[in-house]
């Protein structure tokens, strides 16, 4: 069956957005040494993208709600703005305004295209529209981190940054089409900025799933930011001599998985329900967490392998909110949940940076057992 018009162009344009991510992670420990930043500097630097998302995603969460558009059109602006910011920067601070200003940017773009699809996508195959949207993304995080390891390595990091980064531009090719395609709101007269649902009357109340759904998105988040945005980049580099083109191919690993896992796991959620897969996903995602931080390198080899498969569980929690959630305030509470996950992606590097002289294995060895007691929940609750 050919599906709708609207998962096919959010889909893109998630595609399109996601460039910057993948391109990032293998450059960092040659910005880090081109800045001569600190270890607890790079984490920072590497967390401001969460960081600014997690600061962005309320207002955004309370301005989608009825202006959708507007946020799916100012989300590419941002994200070249702070592309440049941060190809140019040579200082800590120019950096970390770049990065903060692409973590508003992506803020604006994930919270308005799950908004959208959330509330105007096909009900019937939800999981599967959901699964199309992140597998989009990773789709172009792949190509960020594809381009870094196929261009020279003489070329500077910035340079290569702003190439890895250029398919970028293309979200404004597609803007029109997705505008075009958005259901017009129905509301009469003057529309609020802000926003917690599209009427005055439902409710959202907290329920078992929504804390699990909740509890799951952050701690997979902070376990992703910490393998992929710190312990890959700079255990590869110092651990194993590995140069940028080393680290993105293990990177590729990871996303190349996640890629070929995301639509089969979709179908088996449509089949089976979000817990029967969720939780087993949330299990593997442990066990890759310790083979990546302790092991030696055919073992993270491996764990990166395993890491792409507990990565194919990055949108299902969604499916437990959008079950439980009133349809007026999905954007309201997907702006929650992403708070939650974008503190995640700020944390994971962040705290990093400072336990890696003293106490390098607690944070992975604490994700780990948390993603395996959070899966076997969600697994007998179903």
């Amino acid at each position: 069956m050919r599906p709708p018009a609207l998962v096919v162009l959010l889909s893109l344009y998630a595609f399109f957005s996601t460039f910057s991510i993948g391109a990032f992670p293998a450059l960092l420990p040659e910005l880090g040494a081109t800045a001569g930043l600190a270890d607890w500097q790079i984490g920072l630097v590497a967390g401001l993208l969460g960081l600014a998302r997690m600061a962005a995603d309320i207002p955004v969460g309370l301005a989608v709600t009825h202006h959708v558009r507007r946020a799916l059109t100012i989300a590419p602006v941002l994200l070249t703005v702070g592309v440049l910011c941060l190809a140019g920067g040579g200082s800590f601070g120019l950096l970390a305004v770049g990065r903060a200003i692409m973590g508003v940017g992506h803020a604006l773009s994930i919270v308005s295209g799950l908004t959208a699809l959330l509330r105007f996508g096909p009900e019937a195959t939800m999981g599967s529209a959901l699964t199309a949207f992140e597998m989009s993304a990773m789709v172009g995080v792949l190509g960020g981190t594809v381009l870094v390891g196929l261009l020279p390595s003489w070329l500077p990091w910035n340079g290569a940054l702003l190439i890895a980064c250029s398919p970028q531009v293309l979200t404004f090719a597609v803007l029109p089409r997705v505008l075009t395609t958005l259901p017009r709101d129905a509301t009469v007269g003057i529309r609020p900025l802000f926003a917690r649902g599209s009427g005055g009357h439902e409710s959202a109340s907290m329920t078992a799933g929504v804390v699990l759904a909740c509890a799951a998105g952050i701690v997979s988040a902070v376990t992703y930011s910490t393998l992929e945005q710190f312990v890959i980049p700079l255990r590869g580099n110092r651990e194993f001599g590995l140069d940028r083109h080393g680290i993105a191919r293990l990177l590729m690993i990871v996303q190349a998985t996640d890629v070929i896992c995301l639509l089969p796991f979709g179908a088996l959620v449509d089949r089976h329900g979000v817990g029967r897969v969720l939780g087993p996903i949330l299990i593997a995602f442990g066990m890759s967490t310790v083979l990546v931080a302790l092991g030696g390198f055919p073992l993270v080899v491996a764990g990166c392998v395993l890491y792409g498969v507990g990565m194919t569980g990055w949108p299902l929690p969604l499916g437990l909110l959008r079950r439980e959630t009133p349809a007026g305030q999905i954007g309201w509470r997907t702006a929650i949940y992403r708070v939650g996950v974008d503190g995640g992606i700020f944390l994971g590097p962040f705290l990093s940076g400072f336990l890696a002289r003293e106490a390098p294995h607690v944070l992975p060895v604490t994700c780990a057992a948390a993603l395996i007691v959070i899966g076997a929940l969600i697994f007998v609750r179903r």
